[in-house]
């Protein structure tokens, strides 16, 4: 009888030691690739081979660390100069490849602020994303909502337009913000410059935090007013202080000891965080704004979620001068140092014990518990609802991932395809994608052909991109706004791609097409319907009309770009500024067409060379 020899896997940890035999105590960042080289951690080290060799060790991990190191096949290394470029650098890999054990932020976008233009009569509007455009900025806010608030409080107050600068030159008459008393009317002279520029200063004075004597200066202005008999004009003082006080009124949190601060609180409850930031700005509050990073586990511990939160919310913001924090972190100098080499200033990492500034944490932190709590109810409601759904349409189980379609058009016109998801949190807005209709084979309005290019584009990238249906990429559930007609059509576009296992479903209005009244069609099934007050049929309808509003917004979108456009759009080297330049010069793209080179060379901002080339495009394509 003879023995067989059987060689047995090394383990994570044998892995790991291999690994550590290579490193030095230099600083940077190490990976931890599974079998298929999928990234499951990255991590930063002031001394690669200590922090390396730790997860060597067998003992002494949790349970989310033991998984981590167990699936680990290989190890990928970057050294740095220092640590605060190790850490700048784990955050961006992080960010990038999103990796299963990292904590996530998952909510990433630009915050609003609020622009003053620079011109001879300054604009006040919303602005978001980078700052090109000349003006003074002041943000962030929490939302476009507390921005919009806080605009229409200033214009109570300041009077200060907010047309574009297109509408203010060609203006004639006052418009109606001027007649409801929101702006001073400098576009036709209802005032002069140097007034006009005053007002802006006092507004900047606000934003800046330095209104101390403003209101006091508005009634000196009003008494004066008095005094000279214009009553009208003190009247309008009068109103610019009753709003200026509301304004004052409406910030809520007004904290006198912290001009300029952010401030973070967290909280953990069962495998999931909240995060709260205020935006502390001028003495004000502009506003919080909740974030639920991922976890991944409820052994994971406060510092680690906070300290990486801090890390990716950064990564694209300017922070504040001030950082108020809930807990305690590991790394608070080399997360400040990190900050202020990224700002170009000084910025401090601040865990406050008492007084005003940890009064501030304490209040965000309640809201961080509070904002937790009914996250976790809505998804305990919306766990309930994919149960139902999977029990309505026979799914093995509760969908993870659904996505529902739908088309938007005009006779066939600006057609576009749209695609929303939901899963255990809701909408999963950031997966949403949208399909410009491109097949010149389609009749304009064939809604079947329409359908079919959409969801073969769709599948066709999925193979690519995720053919072993690991990156959580696929639909458990496929909803089709229509009925038999639509499902067969989606089917036999799947059967081609040799896709069988992705249940389907088509939603059409009933008879009297009322909601309410639903069909739902499933391929080789008989229709069905569910009962009129069933939740159930109150989430498809919502996920139908949710799907219905983003094909509609893409639509209407994708028009206005096509009304909006001009010959001068495919002239080479002629952007959004010079185009804006020349119909102003000119008055219309046509006239551009047939202006003389030396017209053209006129143009502010249009150079020489650039002239040349307008002339040459219109001249040789006419």
């Amino acid at each position: 009888m003879s023995a067989e020899t059987t060689s047995k896997a090394p383990s994570g940890h044998e892995i790991i030691a291999g690994f550590v035999k290579m490193l030095d105590g230099s600083p940077g960042v190490y990976r931890m690739l599974d079998a298929q080289a999928r990234v499951l951690y990255v991590g930063k080290a002031r001394n690669l081979k200590a922090r390396v060799s730790s997860y060597a060790r067998p003992k002494g991990h949790s349970g989310r660390i033991l998984r981590m190191i167990s699936e680990t096949s290989t190890m990928m290394f970057l050294t740095t100069k220092t640590e605060t470029e190790a850490l700048l650098l784990e955050q961006n890999l992080i960010k990038q490849l999103k990796p299963k054990y990292n904590v996530l932020l998952r909510d990433d976008k630009s915050f609003p602020s609020i622009l003053v233009t620079d011109h001879t009569f300054p604009m006040i509007k919303r602005h978001r994303g980078a700052k090109k455009e000349k003006g003074h900025y002041y943000g962030p806010f929490a939302s476009a909502s507390a921005v919009s608030r806080s605009l229409a409080q200033l214009q109570r107050v300041f009077l200060l337009r907010n047309c574009s600068d297109n509408d203010f030159e060609t203006r004639t008459r006052p418009c109606l913000q001027y007649q409801i008393k929101r702006c001073s009317g400098p576009c036709v002279g209802k005032i002069s410059e140097a007034e006009y520029l005053e007002n802006v200063r006092d507004a900047e004075r606000y934003l800046s935090g330095k209104s101390t004597g403003l209101q006091a200066k508005l009634a000196v202005e009003m008494q004066a007013a008095s005094d000279e008999l214009a009553f009208e004009k003190a009247a309008a003082i009068r109103d610019r202080i009753k709003a200026l006080t509301n304004l004052q009124g409406a910030q809520g949190i007004n904290p006198r000891a912290t001009p300029e601060a952010d401030v973070i609180a967290l909280h953990l409850e069962g495998g999931q965080a909240c995060v709260q930031v205020f935006f502390i700005r001028a003495n004000q509050s502009w506003g919080n704004r909740d974030f639920y990073p991922r976890v991944g586990s409820d052994e994971i511990e406060a510092s680690e979620v906070l300290e990486a939160f801090i890390g990716q919310f950064y990564d694209s913001k300017e922070p504040a001068r001030q950082l108020l924090v809930s807990h305690p972190l590991e790394n608070t100098e080399l997360l400040a140092e990190a900050l202020s080499e990224k700002a170009g200033r000084k910025v401090e990492v601040l865990l406050p014990q008492r007084g005003e500034k940890a009064e501030l944490v304490e209040s965000a932190l309640r809201n961080a518990r509070e904002s937790l709590a009914r996250k976790m109810a809505e998804s305990a409601a919306q766990g309930k609802l994919l149960k139902g759904l999977a029990e309505a349409f026979g799914l093995s189980g509760p969908p993870q991932r659904i996505e529902v379609y739908d088309n938007s058009h005009i006779s066939g016109a600006h057609a576009v395809g749209a695609m929303i998801v939901a899963g255990p949190d809701g909408f999963m807005k950031n997966h949403y994608r949208k399909f410009n209709i491109k097949g010149d084979d389609i009749t304009p309005g064939d809604d079947f052909g329409m359908m079919k290019e959409v969801l073969t584009r769709r599948f066709k990238r999925l193979l690519k991109e995720d053919p072993s249906r690991k990156e959580g990429l696929w639909p458990d559930l496929l909803l089709i706004d229509g009925g038999i007609g639509q499902v067969s059509a989606v089917r036999a576009i799947l059967d081609k791609l040799e896709i069988t296992d992705v249940p389907m479903v088509g939603v059409a209005k009933g008879t009297d097409r009322d909601a309410g009244k639903e069909e739902f069609y499933r391929t080789g099934q008989r229709p069905f319907a569910l009962r009129h007050n069933d939740p159930v049929l109150y989430f498809v309808q919502r996920l139908r009309d949710e799907a219905h509003r983003f094909a509609i917004g893409t639509h209407r979108a994708k028009r206005s770009k096509a009304i909006g456009a001009t010959p001068l759009d495919d002239v080479p080297g002629v952007g959004a500024t010079r185009k804006r330049a020349l119909l102003q010069h000119f008055g219309s793209a046509k006239a551009v067409s047939r202006a003389a080179l030396a017209d053209l060379k006129a143009v502010d901002g249009i150079s020489g060379a650039i002239a040349e080339t307008i002339y040459d495009y219109f001249h040789e394509n006419g």
